[in-house]
C-alpha cells in the first residue's frame, strides 16, 4: 500500500481501492486531497490493469465536504490547485468540477463504499460514483443550506436524474440529514449491507466487476451516462457503434465459447480483428 498521506491506495487484483485519509477531520477535502485524487484518477484510467475502483474513508466516515478549517472571514476555502488561498474561486471550482467530470467518465465501474457521513461535496463525490454501498449507520446531507452556499461537485445534475426535480429540491433546500435507509429507498444507495460485512460485500462486488469484459463494460458505462441527456434514437446509434467495437475484441468471442463450454468466461478486452 502507498500513501499519499491524504489519499491511500490499495491494489488487489484489478480493483484499485482509493482511501482518503484524514479521519482526523471526517476525511474533509482540502488541496492535498484534491491533487492526490486527481491523481489517482488519471493513473487510474491509463493503468489497463485496473478494472474496477472503490473509493471509501478512513476512520469511520467517508467524507464530510469541503474542508472549512482555516477559512477566514469573507475568505473562500476551496483550494483545489494547492496554490493557495490567491486563487480565484470561480478558478477554483472550474477545477473542482473537471474532477468531478472525470470521476463521471472513468471508463471503469466505480464503487463508493460509505460508512459513516457522507455530506455536501463528499456526498456527491459518492454519488459521482456508479454504484454505491452503505452501512445501516450511514448518514447523507446537502449541507449546502447551513454554510451558506449553493450545492455544488455535480450535485445540481446528479440529484433531478437519480430522485427526480422535486426530491432534489428537498434534499438541497433543507439540507436534512436523511440515514441510509431513507437514502435506499430513494434511490441514492445502491446496497445497505451491515457494517461487519461490508468489506467482505464491497471485495466481492469489486472482484465481479473487474472481471467483466473491459470494453464492451467502459462503453455500456459511458452509453447509460450519455443516454440520460439523449433521444432515443441517439442512444440507438451510439449502442450500434459500442457493439460493432465488442464483436471485433476477443471477449465477445470469448463470452459465447465459454457458455457453450459452461465455464465461468475470461474477458481480457483484447482486440481480435486480423
Amino acid at each position: 500500500m502507498t500513501d499519499r498521506r491524504a489519499l491511500l491506495e490499495s491494489r488487489d487484483g484489478g480493483v484499485l481501492t482509493l482511501t482518503l485519509n484524514r479521519p482526523d477531520r471526517r476525511n474533509a477535502l482540502n488541496s492535498e486531497v484534491w491533487a492526490a485524487f486527481g491523481a489517482a484518477l488519471t493513473t487510474a484510467a491509463d493503468d489497463p490493469g485496473v478494472r474496477a475502483l472503490v473509493l471509501t474513508g478512513a476512520g469511520g466516515a467517508f467524507c464530510a465536504g469541503l474542508d472549512l478549517n482555516g477559512a477566514g472571514p469573507g475568505g473562500h476555502p476551496l483550494d483545489v490547485s494547492g496554490a493557495g488561498p490567491g486563487g480565484h474561486p470561480l478558478d477554483e471550482m472550474r477545477r473542482a468540477g473537471e474532477l468531478a467530470l472525470r470521476l463521471h467518465d472513468l471508463p471503469i465501474p466505480v464503487v463508493a463504499k460509505v460508512t459513516g457521513v457522507a455530506v455536501g461535496a463528499g456526498w456527491n463525490l459518492a454519488l459521482g460514483c456508479d454504484l454505491v454501498v452503505a452501512t445501516p449507520e450511514s448518514r447523507f446531507s446537502q449541507i449546502f443550506v447551513h454554510r451558506g452556499v449553493s450545492v455544488d461537485f455535480g450535485g445540481s445534475w446528479l440529484l433531478p436524474k437519480l430522485v427526480g426535480l422535486q426530491q432534489a429540491k428537498r434534499l438541497v433546500l433543507l439540507g436534512e440529514m436523511i440515514d441510509a435507509a431513507e437514502a435506499h429507498r430513494l434511490g441514492l444507495v445502491t446496497w445497505v449491507v451491515p457494517a461487519a460485512e461490508i468489506d467482505a460485500f464491497v471485495s466481492d462486488l469489486g472482484r465481479r466487476l473487474a472481471a467483466g469484459p473491459p470494453i464492451a463494460t467502459a462503453q455500456s458505462k459511458a452509453l447509460l451516462n450519455e443516454g440520460a441527456d439523449r433521444t432515443l434514437r441517439d442512444a440507438l446509434a451510439g449502442e450500434a457503434r459500442a457493439q460493432s467495437v465488442n464483436f471485433a475484441t476477443a471477449d465477445s468471442r470469448e463470452g459465447i465459447t465459454a457458455f457453450l463450454d459452461r465455464r465461468d468466461p475470461v474477458f481480457t478486452g483484447e482486440w481480435a480483428v486480423k
